[in-house]
């Protein structure tokens, strides 16, 4: 017999946890791959330099290298107003790392945007649009360090838990005992 867990949610929304965003339908209790436990052991402290707000603050990423902080405004300020836009740039060659964070002034417009813009193409390239995670999500651990959402299936390190790639719904298996249980009370 199986049940469904009311309390299940599709997305990752106030806790990172790597052993849960390493697994399919975040159930899992033992990590899976040796990036998980690098993330397990590895120390993070969010950017405190960062400003704004992060539940206005959405990350786009897999952006055109040649993709300038001008073209990223234009293409989102089609949902609102923008607080604040920054493509990130390698600090020594000056070169875009292919995502940037773009700060709306209301919740209305970071709701539109990912709504319009995941997996739609910039400058020829399919970016993909999600929340900004590093001051939203306790725990929040980068890519670099083990943790990170996506991934890529050859390398058995998918992350889940982002629209990207969203938790599956875990199948709840009732036991025999929980079937009499119930039988019991019923009667």
């Amino acid at each position: 017999m199986f049940h469904e867990d009311k309390d299940f949610q599709k997305c990752a929304t106030t806790t990172y946890d790597p052993i849960k965003i390493g697994s399919i339908d975040g159930t899992d209790t033992e990590p899976h791959d040796r990036a998980i436990l690098r993330a397990i052991h590895s120390e993070y402290v969010p950017n405190k330099l960062v400003k704004g707000d992060p539940h206005h603050t959405i990350f786009v990423a897999r952006l055109n290298p040649r993709t300038t902080q001008d073209t990223i405004y234009t293409e989102f300020s089609k949902f609102g107003k923008i607080v604040n836009c920054r493509l990130v740039k390698d600090i020594v060659t000056g070169k875009s790392k292919q995502y940037a964070f773009v700060e709306y002034a209301s919740s209305t417009s970071v709701d539109q945007a990912l709504r319009e813009m995941y997996k739609e193409y910039v400058e020829g390239a399919e970016i993909i649009v999600e929340r900004e995670a590093e001051r939203r999500l306790q725990g929040w651990k980068p890519r670099r360090l083990g943790g990170g959402f996506g991934g890529k299936r050859e390398s058995g390190q998918l992350r889940f838990g982002c629209s990207e790639r969203p938790f599956k719904r875990p199948l709840l298996v009732s036991s025999k005992n929980d079937k009499n249980e119930h039988f019991r009370k019923k009667t």
